[in-house]
This record gives structure tokens, C-alpha cells and sequence, in this order.
């Protein structure tokens, strides 16, 4: 049961597609189209559809009129009579016309990978902002196609690509949607005046930051919550994690203290994907935001995917984006523990660890890069505090791990690791490092 935005009970359609996708040979391509439209199935399953039938056109260029040639899109009018099929999803972005010329020799609705995309984060966003963000990106999608969508427009139901903004806004004209734009802009920019604020108190507190990055479902928000425990942070304030794709679509923020008392922030960001639409990623771009101001980024990475080649490809498209590809980043490569062994050969280095989520392997080895390469400036130093700057010693305590304390004669001999905020804030009581 599905309810629209006045909270009237509408019909839930079932779902029943058929997915195409077109091969133009280009060896530029991330990722194969076959691996694509695997993606696009998973996609399609996420979003609540039953996916009948897959099928690839091999074509020298797309169609102007169809996007695919015209036998092609016989052949798919005639499956879907077979199937009983009532969508059909393409795995690329079609203009207006295309998908209204399809729609009218296919005859069922007919919607491309970006609209498929941003269904499911309708279905997804919880945060208001998340939902800002969504509706912003639906409609700059579909104010340039409101003539192709004409059929989708008018039809009644919940089904895949009906969701967000509602066919009643879709209906109003051209001004009146670019109103409706223009006043989400005004209030996600309130958000991020918000955030932003949020930000320079984190940089004030110097406290440095660790952010997860990753493919959608490489286990990032598996990854939180297993450092989160390790950590014995407080375990109600858990990431959502489900085996989905885009199961985390807003940013979760997590004060986090090593063993040895040094803070940091961990970040968990919203996964990508291949062929992310543009629309999505101006959006999210406020969010993703948050990742450059990261000391450190952990790239998650599914070991098990056939395709984890093309998904980094991708990740790193994106980090290359935002302008952070230079940040030291350390990769780390998931769900070895599913891997058959003669496959569990990943080169580990430096910069690359092997591990398990699920079987809680190579976590602490994650730990021990976490701080070597974010407190690579912590320095090992004696301090001789006098007795009149107890403050001191209290507040020491609770930020560092005394290695030992000694009461002496003039004051208190303490050995321990400091940043260099503190270690510039408190250099006249130093005797040795």
C-alpha cells in the first residue's frame, strides 16, 4: 500500500520489466555493457520492480528517433505482449521524444537508468535535505522531457518513476516548476549555510577526519558500524545497513576515539554508482562536499564483484570531481572472506589492506593505518606540569593516554602523545621528546 502526497491510498502496480541496453563498441567504456545491464537488473530489483528479460542491441550509433533501431523496438513490443511485461527500463539516459516515440509503438511505459536512479533515492531519502536534494535533481531531469512524459505524466498509480515531486507539480507549467526549483535551491542552501557552520567547528576543534568512500554496497555502513563497536562507541546511534544498493543516502557523522585516546571523526557517504546522473550528483554535491575536507579517505571496495575494476574506476571519476583524488587514500578491499582461496591473492601495501567486514578480519590493521597515517604528526613527548596547572594535567588526561606519571618535587612528570596543536599549545612545559 503506497499513499500520495495527500496521504490518499493509491494502486500499487506490479512491476514486471524488461531491461535493453545498447553496445557501441567503444573500448572506452568503465565498465562492459554486460556487467552494465547486471547493474541495471540489481537497480531495477532495488527500486521493486521483477526483472523478465535483459537484451542488448549491437549498433555503430544510437538512434536519433528510438535511441535503439526500429526492428528492435518490434521485437520489444512483441516480448512484452509474451511476458505480460509492463515496463521497460533502458540502460541510458533517452531524451523526451525518444521515450514517447517508444511509448507509442511499444505500448507500456518506457524509462531510462537516470529516472530508475532517482526513483529509488525517493524511495530512500529520510533526512529533509535528502528529500530536498532528490526532488531538485527529479525535476531537473524531468523539466526538459515534459513533452516526451506526457504519457507518463498522466498515468495514475505508484509505479517506478512516478514517485517524488507527483504528477500534479510535473503538470504545472514550465515557470511554475522553475519556481518550485529555484525556491529547493533556496532552502538546501540554507542547509548547507547550516553544515557549513558545522564544518568550521569540527576544523576549530582540530580534530582530524576519516571519511569512507565507496562504491554503493561495497559495505561502508557495515564498516562504520564494526569500527563504531570496536571502538565500544555507543552502538544505539548505528548506520542503517541493508544488502541493497543505496541502502545510506545521507552523510552520518561519528566522534570516534582510538584505544590510545586519539579522536577522530568518521564519515559514512552516499555510495556511487556507474552512469550516476548528472542531475544526482549537482544534488549531492553540497554533501559529497564534506569529503574534502577529510585527512583521510577509506576507498571500500567489493573483492567480490566480478566488476570491482570498473567500480573503482568510477569512485575515483567522482573523487577526481570533487578535487580530492590527492588526499592519502587507503583501499581497502571487502568480503575477502567470500572469495575462493586461490582469488584471496589481493596485493596488500602500504595503502591496501584485506579484510572482512562480516569476519571482522584485518580491522585492526585498518586501525593501525587510521592512526599512522592521520596522527603521523602526534609526537612522543615528557611534560613537567606545576602543581598550580592542575587544569592541565585534567585536561591531558582526558584527551591523551598517559604511557606514565610521575609526582615529583615541582610538579607532575607526565610521558605521553601529543598533537601538534597541543604540542605548540603546551611546548614551555616540555623537558623532553
Amino acid at each position: 500500500m503506497e499513499f500520495n502526497e495527500n496521504n490518499e491510498i493509491i494502486e500499487v502496480i506490479e512491476q514486471r520489466a524488461i531491461l535493453v541496453s545498447i553496445d557501441l563498441g567503444s573500448r572506452n567504456e568503465i565498465t562492459s555493457v554486460e556487467n552494465s545491464l547486471k547493474e541495471l537488473a540489481e537497480l531495477a530489483k532495488a527500486a521493486g520492480a521483477k526483472v523478465l528479460h535483459s537484451l542488448i542491441q549491437n549498433k555503430p550509433k544510437i538512434d536519433s528517433t528510438y535511441y535503439i533501431g526500429k526492428g528492435k523496438v518490434d521485437e520489444i513490443r512483441i516480448l512484452c505482449e509474451e511476458l505480460d511485461a509492463n515496463l521497460v527500463i533502458f540502460n541510458d539516459e533517452l531524451s523526451g521524444a525518444q521515450i514517447r516515440n517508444l511509448e507509442e509503438v511499444i505500448d507500456v511505459t518506457v524509462i531510462d537508468r537516470t529516472a530508475l536512479i532517482l526513483d529509488i533515492f525517493a524511495q530512500r531519502a529520510q533526512s529533509r535535505e535528502g528529500k530536498l536534494q532528490v526532488e531538485l535533481a527529479q525535476l531537473r531531469y524531468r523539466l526538459p522531457r515534459l513533452v516526451g512524459l506526457g504519457r507518463s505524466l498522466s498515468r495514475t498509480g505508484a509505479g517506478i518513476g512516478a514517485r517524488g515531486p507527483g504528477e500534479t507539480k510535473l503538470e504545472l507549467d514550465r515557470r511554475r516548476i522553475l519556481d518550485r526549483i529555484s525556491d529547493i535551491g533556496k532552502q538546501i542552501n540554507e542547509v548547507k549555510k547550516n553544515r557549513e557552520t558545522q564544518r568550521k567547528q569540527r576544523k576549530k576543534s582540530e580534530i582530524p577526519i576519516v571519511a569512507l568512500v565507496g562504491y554503493t554496497n561495497a559495505g561502508k555502513s557495515s564498516l562504520m558500524n564494526k569500527l563504531m563497536e570496536r571502538l565500544d562507541y555507543d552502538n544505539e546511534k548505528d548506520v542503517f545497513v541493508k544488502d541493497m544498493l543505496f541502502a545510506t543516502l545521507d552523510t552520518s557523522h561519528r566522534r570516534m576515539a582510538l584505544p590510545t585516546k586519539e579522536e577522530f571523526i568518521l564519515i559514512d557517504t552516499v555510495g556511487f554508482v556507474g552512469k550516476l546522473p548528472h542531475a544526482l550528483v549537482q544534488a549531492f554535491k553540497a554533501t559529497l562536499e564534506e569529503v574534502q575536507d577529510a585527512d583521510l579517505l577509506i576507498h571500500v571496495v567489493d573483492a567480490t564483484n566480478e566488476d570491482y575494476e570498473g567500480q573503482m574506476k568510477v569512485t575515483n571519476n567522482v573523487l577526481e570531481q570533487l578535487g580530492v583524488k590527492e588526499k592519502t587514500i587507503i583501499i581497502a578491499f571487502n568480503k575477502i572472506d567470500q572469495l575462493p582461496d586461490d582469488e584471496n591473492g589481493i596485493y596488500c601495501d602500504e595503502h591496501t589492506i584485506a579484510m572482512s567486514v562480516l569476519k571482522e578480519i584485518g580491522i585492526d590493521i585498518l586501525l593501525k593505518k587510521i592512526k599512522d597515517v592521520v596522527f603521523a604528526n602526534v609526537k612522543k613527548v615528557t611534560l613537567l606540569i606545576p602543581y598550580d596547572k592542575g587544569n592541565i594535567v585534567s585536561v591531558l588526561c582526558e584527551k591523551t593516554k598517559f604511557d606514565s606519571s610521575e609526582y615529583k618535587e615541582d610538579g607532575v612528570l607526565i610521558e605521553t602523545s601529543l598533537d601538534i596543536a597541543d604540542y605548540n599549545k603546551y611546548t614551555e612545559y616540555i623537558v623532553s621528546e
